[in-house]
């Protein structure tokens, strides 16, 4: 199965948010272990990146944090036809549109994040880390 990772979902494990970690960390876990494919857009890392250098007040530590985030997933590209297809797309948000569309073109299964809502008109299904985790048990 392959997933791409939205940036609440990888923040709550790089951050250890609660109530949030739990269900985010065993998503991570799955990839982690080849159980599962999991994928993060580039284009997301950036703000990945600011705002764990943000919480953590030290760069180096959030490029390290960058670092093992890439040994647990991948990252995959936006490309300028994913940009075009997130203006064209009835997203509402156009960060959460960029992130359907780049997970549309990659074949993911799914969207895997907190905030559902955001993805009710995204071409691929969005499922909450503890709704993901329910096909693993």
């Amino acid at each position: 199965m392959k997933i791409m990772l939205d940036t609440n979902v990888v923040l709550d494990v790089l951050l250890k948010r609660e109530p949030f970690f739990q269900a985010s960390y065993e998503v991570m876990r799955l990839s982690a272990l080849d159980a599962l494919e999991g994928y993060v857009s580039a284009a997301a890392v950036t703000d990945i990146f600011y705002l764990l250098r943000k919480a953590l007040r030290d760069n180096q530590a959030a490029k390290n944090g960058i670092e093992k985030l890439g040994q647990i997933v991948g990252f995959v590209d936006a490309l300028g036809e994913d940009v075009h297809t997130a203006i064209a797309s009835d997203m509402s948000d156009f960060e959460d549109a960029l992130v359907a569309a780049i997970a549309q073109r990659c074949g993911m299964d799914c969207i895997v994040t907190r905030n559902t809502r955001d993805y009710r008109d995204s071409p691929v299904n969005a499922l909450t880390p503890d709704e993901l985790l329910k096909h693993f048990t």
